[in-house]
C-alpha cells in the first residue's frame, strides 16, 4: 500500500518514446504512482513520447518487467491531466483528433504556468 502524501503537484515531462523505453516507462511509472499517491498529476509528453497517445501505441509498448504502459495511461487518464506539446505535435504532422480521448495539446506558456505554481515539484524523462 502505498502511503498517501499530502496533497501537492507533480508535474512529469517525458520526452522519450519508444527509442529509450526505459527512461520512458519510468517517466509513466513515475506519474501513475504520484497520482495513486494522491498528488495532483501533470503528465506533458515532448519528443517521441507523443507518439504514446496516439490511439493502439501504449497497448503495443513492451518493455520486460514493466507495467503495461496502456494500464498506465489509463489511470492517469482517469486522474491526471494528460498534454502533449504543441511544437512535438506539429513536428509530428499530429492534431487534436489524432490522440486518444483526454489527451489536450498545450503549449509553453501553459507548462510555465504549471511548473510555477506554489507546492508543486517538477521532474523529466
Amino acid at each position: 500500500m502505498t502511503p498517501s502524501i499530502e496533497r501537492r503537484s507533480l508535474v512529469v515531462t517525458i520526452t522519450a518514446g519508444e527509442e529509450a523505453p526505459e527512461r520512458c516507462s519510468q517517466g509513466f511509472t513515475v506519474a501513475a504512482a504520484a497520482t495513486s499517491a494522491g498528488a495532483d498529476v501533470s503528465l506533458w509528453l515532448a519528443g517521441e513520447s507523443v507518439w504514446l497517445v496516439t490511439p493502439g501505441r501504449a497497448a503495443a509498448f513492451d518493455l520486460p518487467h514493466t507495467a503495461p504502459l496502456d494500464g498506465l495511461l489509463d489511470l492517469l487518464l482517469g486522474a491526471a491531466t494528460v498534454t502533449v506539446s504543441t511544437t512535438s505535435a506539429a513536428r509530428r504532422g499530429l492534431g487534436d483528433g489524432d490522440f486518444v480521448p483526454g489527451v489536450r495539446i498545450g503549449g509553453a506558456a501553459a507548462y510555465v504556468e504549471e511548473v510555477l505554481r506554489p507546492d508543486t515539484k517538477a521532474v523529466s524523462f
